[in-house]
């Protein structure tokens, strides 16, 4: 009888895992509560009207068309029965596996106030850019219609919390937005106007970039435009804004990007974990005493003997998915044991905006236009079917000429204003 393998997740380490056991001899289901495979890395793009959901996302089901082994499941998972070895869904159904791979990735942590949540945008999905970008969107047709002046400081005040990648890129693209894409496009308000806040409680942003990227980085946003706070803590989220080092900023829009915890396969098994909830896994990528269940990407923490685990990236998930796909393979088929997993550092990149970018390679690092070019033609290599690289070409490319976004419609709810 052919074993089951079922993969939790269709990101960059559930997807990796799949396509990498198009030849094995098992019956692969992959189950993952939406239905298609998202390109994180550019889902700010969507939230600022530069990109749409399609050109950054392709359905799991086309991209394991020909594989005949593989059966996709849009369902939710809430739990991992270890000794009965299956799946529980969130509608009772029972998933059974003979091995089984945990790709559930992570989500934004407020750091015990949950209460934030509330009043704040997160960037992790689809639905989530579509969100940010009404609400960027809606702020200004709603300023342009306002007759009280706090009231238009308040909506063209962007407030994001967090100073990574994810965070300088939304602040970088914001800014742009407001003082080049929509600068002619309003004749009561002046877009250029908007204030873009950018709050990191550590002394750098990108701080985890060596040498002299980070005061790059910070000299590009600020060059934007962009008010770089440094050093200061969030200490309240509420409907008005924040509080940031004792100061009130009134703020319609806050955009949350301040750390991550990983989603609840540490709690499903009972299984030891890090800080952030993350499965702390053995070199092969398995779970302590569960030797036929794996977890990868950012659900997983690997420390490859530097005492630090492997960074929650694109690059670490597609990498351990691709060997633990390997390794369920030989082990089908018999093959001797595998050598532990070993990550492969092929660099960091981070844009802050239009033609400006930093990359870090370990021997060497890039700023400035260099890396900006290095970073599209990377991310354009990642992307996952070649109708997605084109669609994303055509529309930077627009975009780098012209300053102009072809995503900028309101349509349906999205019309509606928001509060």
């Amino acid at each position: 009888m052919r074993p089951k393998i079922v993969i939790v997740g269709a990101g960059f380490g559930g997807m990796a895992t799949a396509r990498s056991l198009k030849r094995a001899e098992a019956d692969i289901v992959l189950i993952d509560r939406t239905n298609h495979h998202l390109f994180q890395p550019l889902l700010y793009q969507v939230a600022t009207a530069a990109l749409s959901p399609a050109d950054i996302a392709t359905a799991s089901r086309v991209l394991l068309r020909g594989q005949n082994n593989a059966t996709v499941l849009m369902a939710e998972v809430a739990g991992i029965d270890t000794a009965g070895k299956a799946v529980v869904l969130v509608d009772g159904r029972r998933i059974a596996f003979d091995y089984l791979v945990l790709a559930t990735g992570a989500a934004y942590s407020f750091f015990g106030h949950d209460d934030w949540a509330e009043h704040s945008q997160v960037l992790k999905s689809l639905d989530d850019a579509l969100d940010i970008r009404k609400r960027l969107l809606s702020a200004f047709e709603r300023a342009e219609q306002s007759e009280d002046p706090d009231e238009v400081k308040r909506l063209l005040t962007f407030v994001i919390v967090g100073g990574g990648p994810t965070g300088v890129e939304l602040a970088g693209t914001i800014a742009e937005l407001a003082r080049s894409t929509l600068a002619r496009d309003f004749r009561r308000i002046d877009p250029q106007s908007a204030r873009i806040i950018l709050c990191e409680a550590g002394q750098n942003v990108l701080g985890a970039f060596p040498k002299d990227l980070p005061a790059y980085a910070a000299e590009a946003l600020a060059s934007l435009g962009v008010d770089v706070r440094l050093g200061q803590a969030v200490s309240l989220v509420d409907a008005d804004g924040i509080v940031l080092g004792g100061e009130r900023i009134g703020a319609q829009t806050v955009v949350w990007c301040a750390g991550t915890q990983a989603r609840p396969a540490a709690q499903w098994l009972g299984a030891a974990s890090a800080r952030n909830g993350a499965v702390k896994v053995l070199p092969d990528c398995s779970v302590p005493g569960h030797p036929c269940i794996f977890a990868i990407g950012d659900v997983a923490s690997f420390d490859p003997g530097t005492g630090n685990p492997l960074p929650g990236l694109a690059p670490v998930a597609k990498q351990q998915g691709a060997y633990v796909g390997k390794l369920l393979a030989a082990t089908i088929t018999g093959r001797g044991p595998t050598p532990p997993f070993r990550y492969r550092n092929l660099g960091t990149m981070a844009v802050i905006g239009r033609s400006r970018a930093i990359a870090d390679f370990g021997k060497f690092q890039l700023k400035g236009f260099p890396a900006w070019v290095v970073w599209s033609m990377v991310h354009l290599m990642l992307l996952v079917d070649f109708r997605s690289r084109l669609l994303v070409y055509v529309n930077w490319s627009w975009a780098w000429f012209t300053y102009g976004r072809g995503a900028r419609l309101l349509t349906g709810q999205d019309s509606a204003p928001t509060e």
